[in-house]
């Protein structure tokens, strides 16, 4: 298309004085009806302009003019600090979400396709004879007209056992055979109960009688005895024959019931998980794991059960789905209307999904196993389907997780968005989207203070003469620079059988001191193989627990199983697993990347050995935000407030006592060359290189953030505020700062995300210093800088899904971009 010249008033999009974050009250002009695509290093301040200026101000002219009743259901964006922003239309925001979805949202409810699949089946299935037409909501897990009365829509049952409750069933009562009880004194007062009701708890599990055993682990009877603590069996006797006044009177619960009660009320993931060991569960004798009622699986449509149609690949469900939206085959004229409407207008929408890249997914795959980028992509088919028109899409990376094949498919989409007639604002990194903007706009030239500038804005041809660009080397430069020879495997990790969703029966040998690079298009079965099937084994030969701490409802994860495979050789190299993934380094403002990384300690520490801090006889807890005697106490060391709003979303305020300082007055006195200890938190990573220069306990945590591109940062910055990649980048400096033995495995499932090619050089120097210290480095990854620079590759594929889950191609990154047969190849070799 051609450019919009700067004369055009009406194509332009003008911003004056915006001030979000670090931008320095910039003004801009940015062209509509165009691919406009931000660059600009990590934390430059693209992000602030397009999400929290332009697509602020959009959501906020677009909800003033809406009731306020309304207005609270939408996700509000802080009004963004601007003086003025003219032409702008309305804008819709595609924004990579990292929460955690529920584990009852799916493909199909993301996409809203499953509401047509279930009016399909209401309308137009077929019913045993003498069955009643069901509504729609009969045919959804989620509601009570379709749960399955069994599990309640879960598909599966939880269940305990003798032999869950009792591992170990040569030991007695008193020597907690009962396991599933509480550890405490909650087991021993069971205990106590036992011998008040006359059981012998010092003969072996396995010899008492069968009725007893039964009532101890599975009755709802609940007595009430008397409970005589520190007395033997006969004292206990003689107490009850004696009506002695007991210590206490106890209330028995048998150890199923202790389980199934604690696992339904505890608020603590630690309980649950603890009780969760005793349980067994199972699929759902009712509904076999499809999570309806029978009626509702009764009715079919092509020979299929709702479930059963919504488990294939979309790809196979628009084949089978197609000759009958030409011919329904059906005598009554309106059955075959129904059917003819519903699918076309499915096919038309898996259509648009299919030229996404997303046809091995199905329409109950559930939403937390999707990658940001899968999430991202369902929600641009369904705007791609709405045929909006006059309307901004601001996008957040769309081509993160994305392979360079399906790059083009998405390209192809952001073209037939901006024919109907709408501007695409791009906040991206991936070089080969850049090349395609109609308009660059770079933001920088650093990062957080020395950011917030806009250094071009126009074609992109136009930033070949900028050279304080940090984004111009790369797009305009060769990428074929001279390469190190790859390292050579000083072992291999021989993985054999493995099977796990698309994976069956899979050999594979990963090699061992080097750094390799596993690729594959977007459901190839890279994550199932490394972050998955490999993660597990290696833990489980350590003895190291996968879990984390911060995990969300353990009860209602799906997790698939790995149902075989095994590691034959190469275990007795690996001494230690690390995974850098991109959870999240905490769940509250508390959390934050001093504290994670453990740099705060030292900080704290070198307050507390202050004269005034000797003088007042403060300790390093004193400067803590998490310890009552020296935080605000109006906040309890948050910062802020939340203000409750009638009709508005809740918002949170500096707090009026400490004005965000999260210290009491008392320990902001203490000085640490003339700064408090809340100026120290407020400082970036690169202000606080420079501020202490002297301190080396403190300098060698900074200058890591530092190299793995994480300058930009507040020291203080709250754990909620960060993305995936930075809290993965975190991780990442948290290891590297450790004293390196080698020996260590990492994995790092597509590390490169949210970075500019800049940041992803600094990366890789990291990732070097690893191998060459002598451990194994595994990246899942798209990036083809990362892969040429890596010694291995591990090509998967050929397809996606049930087409994919084989290994294509593997050997160093010349080998592997000759291979016929590699999709991965083509893009490798423009880079050799």
């Amino acid at each position: 298309m051609n450019s919009p010249s700067e004369h055009d008033h009406h194509a332009f999009i003008r911003v004056r004085g915006a001030r979000q974050h670090n931008l320095k009250n910039i003004e801009v002009s940015i062209p509509r009806d165009a691919l406009v695509v931000f660059t600009g290093i990590s934390g430059s301040g693209k992000s602030s302009l397009a999400f929290g200026t332009l697509y602020a101000e959009a959501q906020r002219r677009y909800l003033e003019s809406v009731s306020p009743y309304t207005r609270r259901l939408f996700n509000q964006m802080a009004i963004p600090e601007v003086d003025a922003i003219d032409g702008l239309p309305p804008a819709v925001a595609l924004q990579q979400q990292r929460g955690t979805p529920t584990t009852r949202s799916s493909v199909g409810s993301v996409t809203t396709l499953s509401n047509l699949v279930r009016m399909l089946y209401s309308r137009a299935g077929d019913y045993p004879p003498g069955q009643g037409i069901l509504y729609a909501e009969s045919f959804s897990a989620n509601t009570p007209e379709g749960a399955c009365p069994t599990c309640h829509g879960l598909g599966s049952v939880y269940e305990v056992t003798e032999g869950s409750l009792v591992p170990d069933p040569s030991l007695t009562i008193r020597e907690r055979a009962v396991a599933a009880w509480p550890q405490a004194w909650g087991g021993q007062n069971l205990r106590d109960i036992l011998v008040s009701l006359g059981y012998d708890v010092d003969k072996p599990w396995r010899e008492l009688p069968r009725k007893q055993r039964d009532w101890i682990l599975f009755t709802e009877e609940q007595p009430v005895v008397p409970v005589y603590p520190g007395y033997t069996p006969e004292q206990t006797r003689r107490a009850i024959q004696r009506k002695e006044p007991p210590d206490y009177m106890g209330t028995f619960s048998s150890a199923r019931r202790h389980v199934l009660h604690t696992f339904a009320n505890t608020q603590s993931q630690l309980m649950k998980k603890r009780v969760s060991a005793f349980m067994l569960q199972t699929r759902c004798p009712t509904c076999h794991g499809k999570r309806l009622r029978p009626e509702s699986l009764s009715v079919t449509f092509a020979g299929l059960d709702i479930t059963d149609l919504s488990e294939l690949p979309l790809k196979r469900l628009t084949t089978l789905l197609q000759p009958y939206t030409k011919d329904p085959k059906e005598e009554q004229p309106e059955r075959a209307e129904v059917i003819h409407r519903i699918t076309a207008d499915l096919v038309a929408r898996l259509q648009v999904l299919l030229q996404l890249g997303l046809g091995y997914l199905s329409l109950e795959r559930s939403t937390p196993t999707l990658s940001p980028g899968e999430l991202q992509r369902l929600r641009l088919a369904t705007q791609l389907y709405s045929n909006l028109f006059g309307v901004v899409y601001v996008l957040d990376e769309p081509s993160a997780g994305l392979h360079p094949s399906d790059t083009e498919a998405l390209l192809a989409a952001l073209a037939g968005l901006k024919r109907a007639g709408n501007s695409l604002f791009v906040v991206e990194h991936n070089l080969n989207i850049i090349r395609q903007a109609d308009w660059l706009v770079d933001v920088g030239p650093g990062a957080g203070e020395q950011g917030g500038k806009i250094l071009y804005s126009g074609p992109p041809a136009g930033l070949a003469h900028i050279t304080t660009s940090q984004t111009r080397p790369y797009l305009f430069a060769s990428e074929k620079d001279a390469q190190a020879p790859p390292l050579q495997p000083s072992d291999w990790l021989q993985l054999v059988g493995v099977s796990r969703n698309n994976l069956q029966s899979l050999d594979v040998a990963i090699p061992l001191g080097v750094l390799t690079a596993v690729t594959g298009v977007s459901g190839s079965g890279k994550s199932s193989l490394i972050s998955q099937v490999l993660v597990e084994l290696v833990a489980d030969h350590l003895g190291q627990s996968l879990a984390d701490e911060d995990e969300g409802d353990s009860g209602e994860e799906e997790r698939p199983i790995t149902t075989s495979g095994q590691i034959i050789s190469g275990l007795a190299r690996i001494k230690r697993l690390v995974r850098v993934d991109q959870k999240a380094i905490g769940r509250t403002p508390r959390s934050n990347m001093a504290t994670y990384t453990g740099l705060f300690d030292s900080v704290r520490k070198l307050f507390s050995a202050t004269p005034m801090a000797r003088k007042r006889g403060y300790d390093a807890g004193r400067f803590s935000f998490n310890v009552a005697k020296g935080r605000c106490p109006h906040c309890q060391g948050e910062g802020f407030v939340m203000v409750e709003l009638l009709f508005l979303p809740s918002v949170y305020k500096p707090c009026p006592v400490c004005h965000g300082a999260r210290y009491n007055e008392q320990t902001l006195e203490v000085r640490y060359r003339d700064k408090t200890i809340a100026d120290v938190l407020g400082l970036t990573v690169d202000e606080a290189l420079s501020f202490f220069e002297e301190e080396p306990t403190v300098l060698r945590s900074l200058r890591t953030l530092g190299e793995v591109g994480l300058g930009y940062l507040r020291l203080g910055q709250p754990a909620t505020e960060l993305s995936g990649g930075e809290a993965q980048r975190i991780k990442l400096a948290t290891e590297l700062q450790r004293p390196n033995n080698g020996s260590s495995l990492y994995i790092l499932d597509e590390p490169t995300t949210g970075l500019h090619p800049a940041d992803v050089d600094k990366l890789l120097g990291q990732l070097r210093k690893l191998v060459t210290g002598g451990n194994t480095v595994i990246v899942v990854e798209h990036n083809m800088r990362v892969v040429r620079a890596s010694d291995w590759v591990i090509d998967m594929g050929p397809g996606a899904g049930d087409e994919g889950g084989q290994v294509v191609a593997q050997g160093p990154p010349r080998e592997v971009a000759q291979q016929p047969g590699s999709r991965t190849g083509p893009y490798l070799k423009h880079y050799l």
